[in-house]
């Protein structure tokens, strides 16, 4: 494989008119009008380094307090409405003895008592609820998330204020996103968790998005892979200590562990609206902006066969991935053999992920590295999506607590490479310079329809099976393979 040049109908319009304390100035458009927009940074500079580690920063609050809900503290403040809703409050039952009892019962090794079988159909009846439950509530918010994806990068593009087109959204964002968390310990219904939970993901977008965009404004093309790899390592570490201090934290408050993710949230934020600042661009020219403007942003992206190829394979990774990751902690309860306690299963998930950390951490740094060294994206890819769907069928064969460590170890492998790749192949394949924002919400939409997507699937396949947990595995498992099928049908980009 050799190192060739990158086709220069991929590459970002340079801005090089003059560099100063690491920054290219704005650049004169045709007409000789200044256009205000954040300075490109130049490689190995002061600047360069401030932006990458508090970006870094940013991206790492944002992604510890979703990856800490999402992982242990959402799945267990489900099943313990579902619980008290299906049970009572004060039943006393012990859902790791009843699991065990109903593997005896379905072995034929025990007959269960009349009460024994009360408890057992009361079991089968949570196990399918909180299922279904924790699907509505993942699924109603990112699909919110989906439809306000593009329109926030619509207007961020076109924002006009002295702080720039992006600072606003991400102080906004991380100051809306805090106060909602302080909520949701006291929230007393599914319905209220839904409204709540839904809002937070997408105040999370609102400063997720124009962050992410903040890369495609200042990183130079041939740090693209770096900088994803960067910012992959950060997202990746954030999840993992997000969901290891939420499962302890719960076990030591309970619920209240939701208030240390708000402050944190807040904290990493400022040093990257304060060290790093967007250019004014309160004199940017902008066409104004109509309900087709925003309309149209959902489509205009996709009318470019290689990004709609891309974002359909995109689509697809993240449904599968969905669909496979949904039931973590419910799998440790009552998929495996011996079940673990829902305390127990708090403390364990996060490990799987810790055991994940070095072998991810090797594959984003390669993977990131090479793909630069080469200017090649798509092979790095598709061998991402394929290793993550073989990672899935260990579990299904092996339902045991070993066989989860080991998917997790193959899949983070998976997961770390497509995260640093996947970014840096949707910029290259930008159709529109000038609407950065909105075409990387788009990218964004597309994850976050295969997240909706995902639990969607999941509630019915174990719904279908009677409240079974294995059959989420294989039908996983094909759907990433789909995704690396259509990454190979794209052509004239590496």
């Amino acid at each position: 494989m050799g190192m060739q040049p990158p086709d220069p109908h991929l590459q970002r319009p340079r801005d090089v008119s003059a560099v100063k304390d690491g920054f290219s100035t704005p650049s004169a458009d045709a007409r000789g009008a200044v256009v205000p927009i954040s300075p490109r940074l130049q490689p190995r500079s002061p600047a360069f380094r401030r932006y990458v580690t508090t970006y870094a920063l940013a991206s790492l609050a944002i992604t510890m307090a979703i990856g800490a809900f999402s992982t242990v503290l959402l799945p267990l403040q489900v099943q313990l409405l579902e619980f008290n809703r299906i049970f009572g409050v004060d039943s006393g039952a012990d859902l790791t003895a009843l699991t065990n009892l109903s593997r005896e019962v379905t072995a034929g090794a025990v007959m269960p008592t009349a009460e024994q079988q009360h408890q057992l159909t009361l079991l089968g009846q949570f196990n399918a609820s909180k299922a279904s439950s924790l699907s509505i509530v993942n699924s109603v918010g990112v699909l919110l998330v989906m439809i306000m994806q593009p329109i926030i990068g619509t207007l961020s593009d076109r924002t006009r204020s002295r702080w720039g087109r992006r600072a606003p959204y991400i102080a906004g964002g991380a100051a809306a996103g805090a106060a909602l968390i302080v909520l949701m310990p006291t929230v007393p219904s599914l319905a209220v968790l839904v409204i709540v939970w839904s809002l937070i993901q997408v105040t999370a977008n609102v400063g997720q998005g124009p962050l992410s965009a903040t890369v495609a404004d200042r990183v130079p093309e041939e740090r693209l892979g770096t900088v994803s790899a960067v910012a992959g390592l950060a997202v990746y570490a954030a999840a993992i200590v997000g969901a290891a201090v939420g499962g302890s934290l719960f076990n030591a408050i309970g619920l209240a562990a939701y208030y240390p993710f708000a402050i944190t949230l807040v904290v990493l934020t400022i040093p990257f609206l304060l060290l790093v600042r967007d250019s004014s661009s309160r004199t940017m020219t902008r066409k104004p902006i109509r309900i087709g403007t925003i309309t149209s942003s959902f489509v205009v992206a996709l009318r470019d066969r290689r990004y709609r190829l891309a974002w359909i394979s995109k689509v697809l990774f993240w449904t599968g991935l969905g669909i496979s990751s949904t039931y973590g902690v419910f799998m440790l309860q009552s998929y495996i053999t011996p079940a673990l306690s829902a305390a127990k299963a708090a403390e364990t998930a996060p490990l799987m992920m810790l055991a994940a950390l070095p072998a991810t951490l090797l594959s984003m740094a390669i993977a990131g590295r090479l793909s630069d060294r080469f200017q090649r994206r798509k092979p790095f890819v598709i061998a991402a999506a394929l290793l993550l769907a073989v990672s899935f069928l260990v579990p299904w064969v092996w339902p045991s607590l070993p066989a989860l460590f080991i998917q997790a170890v193959l899949g983070g492998m998976g997961l770390g490479a497509f995260l640093v790749v996947d970014q840096a192949l949707f910029i290259d394949l930008l159709p529109d310079q000038d609407s950065v924002a909105r075409d990387l919400g788009m990218s964004g939409l597309a994850s976050s329809l295969g997240q909706a997507l995902g639990p969607i699937i999941a509630g019915v396949v174990v719904t279908a099976a009677a409240g079974a947990y294995g059959p989420v595995w294989p039908v996983g498992s094909v759907l990433v393979v789909l995704s690396a099928l259509t990454i190979m049908l794209i052509r004239g980009t590496r």
